[in-house]
């Protein structure tokens, strides 16, 4: 029988901590969501809906580089401190690639990267 391969994803709207759990061990990679608009450009004056479509084309790329993650894996876990987790679930189960991956989502409050770790051991142990 082939082994579960579990994921456990931390996450924000703006970075993703990536853990791998597998053997009792848990590695994790970080994913870093690039600002739409450096801070001096967003001091200038622009066209509010443009500057929200790129922001939110930005957020679709986000999604879609955890997606590409996350079809390599049997079991995962979504948390975190915001709605990021569940904006992601909600574009994972309407795509069928990923109706054979169990998919749990939990809330979070801001954890270290050794709390993370601890979370994503306890909840695939």
């Amino acid at each position: 029988m082939k082994s579960a391969k579990h994921l456990g994803i931390w996450m924000d709207h703006s970075t993703a901590n990536i853990m791998e759990f597998s053997n009792d061990k848990v590695v994790t990679i970080s994913l870093e969501l690039t600002p739409a608009f450096p801070e001096q450009v967003q001091n200038l004056r622009m066209d509010e809906s443009l500057m929200n479509n790129k922001e939110q084309n930005q957020q679709a790329d986000f999604y879609k580089k955890l997606s590409s993650i996350i079809i390599d894996y049997n079991e995962v876990l979504l948390f975190g401190p915001t709605d990021a987790k569940t904006e992601l679930f909600n574009l994972l189960k309407d795509d069928r690639q990923f109706e054979k991956i169990k998919i749990d989502v939990m809330s979070a409050d801001k954890l270290t990267e050794n709390q993370q770790q601890a979370f994503v051991k306890n909840f695939f142990s």
